[in-house]
This record gives structure tokens, C-alpha cells and sequence, in this order.
């Protein structure tokens, strides 16, 4: 529990039906009697209330008043929660009120997630997957954040941190209590342990970054030869006009991205630059260009996935491909409305390639809904859900890593001690993304399954 009491908007500003107000801490229900004039509603039940200015006792607007006594609420501290008709005057005279009344202040960004945090409402991934649900823009970021706020991924890490425990409890107490009657295999029981841990965490990591690149979206490239047709398959896919189109070679010279939902996946769909120096051979290239297409390889380079567009009416399509098609690349022979027959262009450059070539106008709209679906399945195969909840930070990451290089420095050790050493290392590193670490499971473990002192 604060000392001190928030208050903060719940809901954008601007026009609405409704705005919300959220205030917690241990003054939140006298802020509430004081607003309103009248005793507080009954917990956790809406009861109608006149809010008034405290400055003159001038009636502001009529609404919903609620009331969440601790520990039973978000936060876990007092919360008063105040729902009043949505226009911008209403929500500004609102927020004055709160302010002038004694002890309440506007909360800082994030203090009322941090509050539930600092209360064990929430651990850390808890709390990242409710910021994740917030910024969800797509149906698989919402199921993915969704599940991470329901501790899915707190769960498993809680599972392992418990297992790692109990091995360094049963560890410990085979070095602290050696005069004890304990069972001899404790120390060839915990090695087991550990290989057993470290090849769960190992999997866990082999995950390629799929959650990681779910919330931040699915990068797509558009690659190849100048006026092949790349801007116009962007503007196409997006239904906008995201890229400048022109006949002129080189009008895109820098990376132009714009988002896409693909069956509820979010994609981030870049244009890039022509690579004109595999088409001509030795023609000049100006810098402004040559930076273009430095660029344009690089995004290549990270990309999760590539539309590789060949120009359909060129004499020869093949001399604009300027990356080689792999596992994760479409490849497309654009403009295929001014083609004689683009499905059997598309094969004769499929059978020369050794991969799928599709045709497409993205001017005439044909193969269009082909692309969009190849392309959609491609990304649902690569970041569909999986039996077990997936890392989807960085620091997750980072604390695994740190993680099993102490599991591997235990596995190695020599002496008990030492390898008592790394596991409270490994264990804090565990520690670290839920933000849960405390000694005294030790203890109780120890004292538990062994009954020492008994």
C-alpha cells in the first residue's frame, strides 16, 4: 500500500459516450464522498451520482460512480472509479475537480499497472501482456497478449523457478546439514535436475522469435528491378496510395513501409528501391541511388518474408532478380495484364528458378487475391499458437540466456558450493521476467521435504 492517492482518465481523449476516471490509493473513497456529496456506493455495484466541483459545489455532470475496496481491486489498494458522459468539456472539468481536492495527484505513465505489480496482483509478464492487449492491433496479437495476461508465460517460468528451488533447497541442504540423516543421491539428483531444466529452457528459446515479431508485426519486403512494379503492388495490397507510381526508373529511393492485417496476423509491408546494377551491367548509378539500394539489401537481410517481383514485360524477367528465392520468399512476374499468357510465363520461370512463380497485375487486380492468400498462409504456418506460451520480450530472451549459461556452469562444477553458487544465479535470472525472487522458498523447501531440526 502508498501513501499517496492517484487519479488519471481510463479512456482517450476527445468525443465520446462516455469518459472514465480511475483514482487509487488510500483516499480514493473520501475523493469520491467529497465529489459527490453522498456516502459511498456499495462495492463493486454502479450506483448513479451528481459529481460536483469541490471549489463551489457547481454540479460538473451526472454519472456512474464505482467502488472497489482493497485488496479486492485492480491495484489492489482502494480504487473509486468515476464514468461520466464522454464530451472533452465534461472530462476536463472532471480531471480540475480531482485536482483540487486535498492529496490526490495525476498519475504518472503506467503507476496504476505498477501499483498492481508492486501489490502481487500481477507479476511483470502479467503486467507486459496487459500493455500488449492495449496496443493490440490484429486478432493474433490480441490472442497472444490475451494469453500472457492470463499468466500463461508467468506460469510456465513460475514452473520452472519452483523446479530450480526445490534442486538448490535439497542442494543446500546436503552442505548446511550434512550431520543430518539425509538421502544420499541428493547431489546426483539435482545434476539430473539441472540437464533436465536446461533442455526445457533450450527449446523454449528455439523459437525463432515468433512471439517477439508477433508484437511488433511480420516484416514483408517488395525486391527488384526497377519499374518492375513494386510501388503499384504495395499501393495494391494496402488499398491505398502508400507509394509513389511512375514509368520512371528509380522513383522509389528509400524504404516506404505501411501496414497490412493478413488473417489477423500484422504485417509490415516495405517497398524498397530497385536494384538497377544487375540490370545493364556496368550502368552508373548516382549515390542518392546506390544508398536506395544498400538499403534495400538490408531490409532484405532482416526481413521475415520477400515478394521477389520480376517485371513481366521485360525481355528477359530473370535479369532483375536480384536475390535468390528461398523457404521464405513468393516470387511474382508483375503486370501480367500486358502478358499473352502470364501462367505459362510464371512456369517457364518457375521450371528455371526450381521454385513457385506466380503471375499478378496489381493494376488489373488479377492473381491479386492468389498473392494475398499464399502469402497469408505462409505467415499463419510460421506464427500460429502453439501448445506452449512463447517469449515475447527481448529481456525474456536475455534472462533465459543468462539462465542456462548458469545451469551449464552448474552442470560443470566440481565442488556442492559451487554449484549452489550458479544455481542461485540461474534462479535469479528466472526471477528477473516475472520479477518474483525470494529466498525464503528456499527455506520452506529445505525444512519441508527434509523436516531438519525435527
Amino acid at each position: 500500500m502508498t501513501a499517496d492517492t492517484i487519479f488519471a482518465p481510463a479512456t482517450a481523449p476527445g468525443r465520446a459516450g462516455i469518459a472514465v476516471f480511475r483514482l487509487s490509493g488510500p483516499g480514493a473513497g473520501a475523493a469520491l464522498e467529497r465529489l459527490t456529496g453522498a456516502p459511498l456506493p456499495p462495492a463493486r455495484r454502479a450506483a448513479r451520482r451528481v459529481f460536483r466541483d469541490p471549489a463551489d459545489g457547481a454540479a460538473v455532470d451526472d454519472g456512474i460512480a464505482l467502488w472497489f475496496p482493497a485488496p479486492a481491486s485492480f491495484t489492489g489498494e482502494d480504487v473509486a472509479e468515476i464514468q461520466t458522459h464522454g464530451g472533452r468539456a465534461v472530462a476536463e472539468a472532471i480531471g480540475l475537480a480531482l485536482g483540487r481536492l486535498p492529496g490526490l495527484r495525476l498519475a504518472e505513465p503506467g503507476e496504476f499497472t505498477r501499483r498492481a505489480f508492486l501489490n502481487g496482483k500481477l507479476d511483470l509478464t502479467e503486467a507486459e501482456g496487459l500493455a500488449d492487449l492495449i496496443a493490440a492491433e490484429t486478432e493474433a496479437q490480441r490472442r497472444q497478449a490475451r494469453r500472457q495476461l492470463d499468466g500463461a508465460l508467468g506460469r510456465l517460468y513460475a514452473g520452472w523457478g519452483g523446479a530450480l528451488t526445490r534442486r538448490l533447497a535439497h542442494l543446500e541442504a546436503a552442505i548446511d546439514f550434512a550431520e543430518e540423516d539425509l538421502p544420499v543421491e541428493v547431489i546426483p539428483k539435482v545434476v539430473h535436475g539441472i540437464d533436465a531444466l536446461s533442455a526445457d529452457i533450450r527449446n523454449h528459446l528455439q523459437d525463432k522469435g515468433r512471439g517477439e515479431v508477433l508484437r511488433q508485426g511480420i516484416h514483408v519486403v517488395i525486391l527488384g528491378p526497377p519499374n518492375a512494379g513494386k510501388s503499384t503492388l504495395l499501393n495494391a495490397l494496402v488499398k491505398r496510395e502508400a507509394a509513389i507510381v511512375s514509368d520512371r526508373a528509380g522513383t522509389t529511393r528509400d524504404v516506404i513501409e505501411a501496414h497490412l492485417d493478413l488473417g489477423g496476423y500484422p504485417v509490415v509491408l516495405a517497398d524498397t528501391a530497385g536494384l538497377a546494377e544487375i540490370v545493364g551491367g556496368t550502368a552508373a548509378i548516382d549515390p542518392v541511388e546506390a544508398e536506395g539500394m544498400r538499403r534495400a539489401r538490408d531490409r532484405a537481410a532482416d526481413a521475415d518474408f520477400k515478394l521477389l517481383v520480376l517485371d513481366g514485360a521485360a525481355a528477359d524477367p530473370l535479369a532483375g532478380l536480384a536475390v535468390a528465392a528461398d523457404a521464405d520468399s513468393l516470387v511474382l512476374v508483375s503486370k501480367a495484364d500486358l502478358l499473352a499468357d502470364a501462367d505459362a510465363t510464371a512456369a517457364r520461370l518457375a521450371d528455371t528458378l526450381g521454385s513457385p512463380v506466380m503471375a499478378v497485375s496489381a493494376t488489373g487486380g488479377a492473381g491479386l487475391a492468389a498473392v494475398v492468400e499464399t502469402l497469408t498462409r505462409a505467415v499463419a504456418e510460421r506464427f500460429a499458437e502453439t501448445g506452449a506460451p512463447v517469449l515475447t520480450r527481448a529481456r525474456h530472451r536475455l534472462a533465459l540466456e543468462a539462465c542456462v549459461e548458469a545451469l551449464d556452469r552448474a552442470r560443470a562444477a566440481a565442488l556442492p558450493e559451487l554449484i549452489a553458487e550458479d544455481l542461485r544465479l540461474a534462479l535469479r535470472s528466472l526471477g528477473r521476467i516475472t520479477g518474483k525472487v525470494d529466498v525464503e522458498d528456499l527455506l520452506d523447501v529445505v525444512f519441508r521435504d527434509f523436516c531438519i531440526g525435527k
